[in-house]
Order: C-alpha cells, then sequence, then structure tokens
C-alpha cells in the first residue's frame, strides 16, 4: 500500500541543537552541568504540564526563572541563552515542503502552548498541513491517542502514514499504532529513507 502521509516531529527533528556552548555556560552560571540545566528546562513537573496545556508556556517559564532565583524580567534574555545554539535544518525544511501535493504532510510534536506562534514567525507553518500539538490536544507522545487523532484529522490510516522522531519511544508509539516509524539520527540518512517509502527518485 503506497504511502499517503509523512508526520515529523520538530524539536530534534527540524529544530536541532547544534552548538552546546550557549546552555553549558549557562548551565556553568547556575554551577550545574548540561544534563541539569536542561532538566530545570524539559524535565521538570511544569514542563510535563506545560505539554499538556494544562498551563500556559509562560507559566512554564515563570517556575523555571523561580527555581533558579531570577526575577520575570530575565525571562527573555534566559530563553535568548538556552536556545542560542539551536538551528533549525532548512535543507529539512526545503525537503518537506517539496513533498507537499505528493503526500499529506503533518506535525506530531510534544510542545508547549507557543510552538505554533513559533512556526509562523519562522514562517513555517505552510510545511504541515496537519498541525498537532501536545499543549493544544491534551495528550503527549507515546499515547496512542496523539497518532490517532493526527490520522483523524489527516483522513489517512496507520498503514498508509510514516512517521519521524528522534526518540525510539516516539517511534515505537506510532509502530504500535500501525504507522511507519523512521528514528532519526542523521537528516541525510532520514530523507533517504523516506524517498526510499515513498518511491520518490
Amino acid at each position: 500500500m503506497p504511502f499517503r502521509a509523512v508526520f515529523f516531529d520538530f524539536g530534534g527533528v527540524i529544530l536541532r541543537t547544534e552548538y552546546q556552548s550557549p546552555r553549558q555556560g549557562l548551565a556553568e552560571r547556575f554551577n550545574m552541568d548540561y544534563e541539569e540545566i536542561e532538566k530545570v528546562v524539559f524535565g521538570s513537573e511544569s514542563s510535563r504540564r506545560a505539554s499538556l496545556g494544562e498551563i500556559t508556556e509562560e507559566t512554564h517559564w515563570l517556575e523555571v526563572l523561580k527555581r533558579l532565583k531570577l526575577p520575570a524580567s530575565e525571562m527573555t534574555a534566559f530563553q535568548d541563552a538556552f536556545f542560542g545554539g539551536d538551528v533549525i535544518d532548512r535543507e529539512l525544511v526545503q525537503f518537506i515542503r517539496s513533498l507537499r501535493g505528493k503526500v499529506h504532510t503533518g506535525l506530531i510534536s510534544n510542545a508547549w502552548s507557543g510552538l505554533r506562534d513559533y512556526l509562523a514567525k519562522e514562517k513555517l507553518t505552510d510545511l504541515f498541513e496537519t498541525l498537532v500539538i501536545s499543549a493544544e490536544v491534551g495528550v503527549v507522545k507515546p499515547e496512542a491517542r496523539i497518532y490517532n487523532l493526527a490520522l483523524e484529522r489527516s483522513g489517512v490510516r496507520a498503514e498508509e502514514a510514516a512517521f519521524v522522531d528522534d526518540f525510539a519511544v516516539n517511534v515505537e508509539g506510532s509502530e504500535k499504532v500501525g504507522m511507519r516509524g523512521v528514528l532519526f539520527k542523521d537528516p541525510q540518512e532520514a530523507v533517504s529513507q523516506l524517498k526510499k517509502l515513498l518511491t520518490i527518485p
């Protein structure tokens, strides 16, 4: 059966931390290591709640600042430093854009409430015909419901869809509902796998 849809994760696939030094510098400022500062931002209870849409992204950041004993006025400066090494893979973006019209393209992302605005700001909204953002739907990967919601919204069956993610557990979650999972490790490798699946020369 031919593939009719490809869904992508965002962070770790399209947007990746290519330069560790800005985040490392931030960690050192607070006498932490790299993994600890990441855990404060991504591994906290407020991050989990923001990913489920129970609190806003701003509320989560206020919790981060409180944990680090910083005033709310430093929010933007802290965010800029934390994400200073993150880069959008423009070649991958170009590839996804080239798929439009050939297959249905979609996003399935565990993300906070600000992702949709970020996509608009970076002019990436047109990449995807279906956007499923965990904070908006109240469910996160690897729960089956988020993949099924994406399939339902796109009007394709699981066996007609592929899903690309950098976490094995999320790829396995997509495979459990019947999708074809692609574990993202390297952009060229992922594009090559997708081209084979979609029979694109």
